[in-house]
């Protein structure tokens, strides 16, 4: 993993002494064209200025000692979007994965894809897997790049494998509870997230891992995504690490369980 500069390793130090690092942290990376329009640049700009941020914060959370980090790269709703812009992002995407694939190995990244990614461009597609093929015994840190995912695709997909699975083998519906239910959810390697973080100032979860998020912290970031840089980031595992996580039950029960 790249060293961080001494300046920072003092403040990932501080972070680390104050409290847990969160073990999985999910993004929504939100903000890539208002920031670029803002500039009075198009909306592509933007995009490619927020594989900067990506590569900052990838770097920062292995440095810090995050197992597990999201990104919400492209939703199955994006590709309602102006077709110039849609082939644009393809281009970029299969540029940043080119790009950034030998950096993450170096790194002892792993990276990782969870979405419906059958809808995705064979060039897409292709170049994906190979990053995937050659970084699949990274132990660091595993990176997973949410694409052409929603939540509700998410679930939906889980509900028809059982039901597939029933029919095949007559599975017993009455015996499933949430944590086989989650077994069939796209992400289910991999823990739920303990901190969700959204940049770009919006109050939404649009769509975004609906089943895993039901007991992650949240924080919103005003700044656009290309302006979320690891200070940013830093601020936002600061302010988890002041939170209470009860999972439903009271400060007392909390503080209870933990003399035990």
């Amino acid at each position: 993993m790249i060293k961080p500069s001494p300046k920072d390793k003092v403040r990932q130090d501080e972070l680390k002494a104050s409290g847990e690092i969160p073990v999985h942290i999910a993004i929504i990376m939100d903000g890539n064209g208002r920031w670029a329009q803002s500039k009075g640049l198009s909306r592509v700009f933007g995009h490619n200025e927020g594989v900067n941020s990506a590569r900052d914060i990838v770097e920062a959370s292995g440095q810090i000692g995050v197992k597990y980090l999201t990104l919400y790269t492209f939703s199955t709703e994006n590709w309602k979007r102006p077709r110039t812009e849609v082939t644009l992002l393809m281009k970029l995407l299969i540029r940043s994965i080119r790009d950034e694939t030998d950096r993450l190995h170096q790194n002892d990244v792993r990276l990782i894809a969870t979405g419906d990614l059958e809808s995705l461009p064979e060039k897409v597609l292709k170049e994906l897997e190979d990053a995937m093929e050659k970084t699949k015994d990274n132990k660091l840190m595993t990176l997973n790049l949410a694409l052409s995912y929603s939540g509700r695709w998410d679930i939906l997909n889980a509900v028809k494998k059982i039901l597939s699975e029933q029919n095949k083998s007559k599975l017993d519906l009455n015996a499933l509870n949430e944590k086989e239910f989650s077994k069939y959810l796209a992400m289910n390697e991999i823990p739920d997230p303990d901190l969700m973080i959204r940049t770009g100032g919006e109050f939404r979860i649009s769509n975004f891992l609906l089943w895993q998020l039901a007991y992650s912290e949240i924080y919103i970031d005003n700044n656009y995504w290309p302006d979320f840089k690891r200070n940013q980031y830093y601020k936002a595992i600061s302010e988890y690490q002041k939170r209470e996580r009860r999972f439903g039950l009271t400060s007392e029960q909390l503080n209870k369980k933990k003399t035990i």
